[in-house]
């Protein structure tokens, strides 16, 4: 990694390789992964991250037919499927990239079909149910089974799976996490009754992996797969997820001041005493948030640097005083660990007032991406290349 980069996400792939193998090791035998690759794989890149995993999982699930084209245009040739909404004009891109395509409503079920038949094609499809999350899929009523059951008869229609998701299966209390899997396993125990009997049935995402009764067909892995855990209320021992994304920068300018300085926009932060200030080119442009203006922090050789003043666009600046050895090109850990420090992403979504999901997601594309192995760089990715 000689070449400057500004700012950059260091990947590591083997960490990713050994989170897949943890979830692995909580599935029942023949339960089938899909990793969940959607938000550009969770800020890491979709299509590197799917290209160092594809041997080791069953499928690829993502959000949105932009998503699922990219997968197949980087070469990934395993099943991918598509959760969200696809608009009628795109149906095409569905089969000529065999894509799958979630139904929750009967209306889509009916246009897929039709554009199926009249492209001389098979829309392959998965039904959503919705057992109290209220954001799409069929609700799990009598009327539904009948619905269903219309639907896998549609021509050039073929019911792949069937799935529905948990709402809160990071909390600690799983009364609700197991009312929707009985709701969820009722539902589809109906459908088989009236000779509907679809091959994948799945429930779990990420955090419902940790509880092994939930793990029917498959399970979808999202966030896990990345090394970060859905809540602090999961049981933490039954899978040692390893974080693969760091963030890291370099000091780009030093200068000392006396007491009673403002710093940055609008001097929110005075220095209370003579102060050496670093400043990094790192800003809310590049995903890291405003909200940390004088509240973050972030590691350098070693030593906690706190972030003062209001965060920039482009730039901020950091306490480096008392550190020793910081000069104009010292190494900077923003998120990520440096010796016996380390700040995650859950303390930057928890000091950020957001969680760290939005955090990584939000890591603008500005940002290039190393990706490595052994340590070693492999592969690198820039949105300017």
């Amino acid at each position: 990694m000689n070449r400057y980069r500004r700012l950059y996400e260091l990947i590591d792939l083997d960490a990713i390789d050994s989170n897949v193998a943890e979830i692995r090791k909580l599935l029942k035998p023949g339960t089938r992964l899909m990793a969940v690759v959607k938000a550009d794989g969770y800020g890491h890149g979709a299509v590197p991250v799917a290209r160092a995993i594809e041997d080791k999982v069953d499928a690829f699930g993502v959000s949105i037919i932009e998503e699922a084209v990219e997968l197949r245009q980087g070469g990934i040739v395993k099943p991918v499927l598509i959760f969200g909404f696809t608009a009628p004009e795109r149906y095409g891109e569905l089969f000529e990239n065999n894509i799958e395509q979630t139904v929750f409503s009967a209306d889509i079920a009916r246009s897929l079909s039709a554009a199926a038949s009249a492209a001389g094609a098979t829309a392959r499809v998965h039904i959503k149910i919705d057992t109290g999350m209220q954001r799409t899929g069929f609700e799990d009523t009598a009327e539904n089974i009948g619905v269903v059951r219309e639907i896998a008869q549609l021509p050039n229609l073929r019911i792949e799976g069937i799935f529905s998701h948990f709402f809160s299966a990071d909390c600690a209390d799983k009364s609700e996490m197991r009312m929707q899997l009985e709701r969820f396993t009722r539902f589809t125990e109906q459908l088989a009754k009236a000779g509907v009997d679809i091959p994948l049935k799945h429930i779990s995402n990420s955090a419902g992996v940790f509880d092994g009764e939930c793990c029917l067909d498959m399970v979808r892995a999202g966030i896990a797969v990345f090394g970060l855990y859905t809540s602090d209320e999961l049981d933490r021992s039954k899978a040692a997820l390893k974080p693969a994304m760091q963030l890291k920068t370099k000091v780009i300018f030093i200068k000392t001041v006396g007491p009673g300085q403002g710093v940055s926009y609008g001097h929110t932060y005075v220095t209370g005493r003579e102060t050496v200030i670093a400043t990094i080119p790192v800003g809310y442009a590049d995903g890291y948030p405003r909200s940390l203006s004088s509240r973050g922090r972030v590691i350098v050789n070693g030593r906690y640097a706190p972030v003062i003043g209001r965060v920039c666009m482009d730039l901020m600046m950091i306490d480096v005083t008392g550190i020793p050895g910081v000069e104009t090109g010292t190494d900077v850990t923003v998120m990520g660990r440096d010796g016996d420090a380390e700040v995650s992403a859950e303390e930057i979504g928890a000091l950020a007032g957001t969680f760290h999901y939005e955090i990584i997601c939000g890591i603008n594309k500005r940002v290039p991406r190393v990706y490595t192995r052994g340590g070693q760089e492999v592969e690198t990715c820039s949105f300017f290349d």
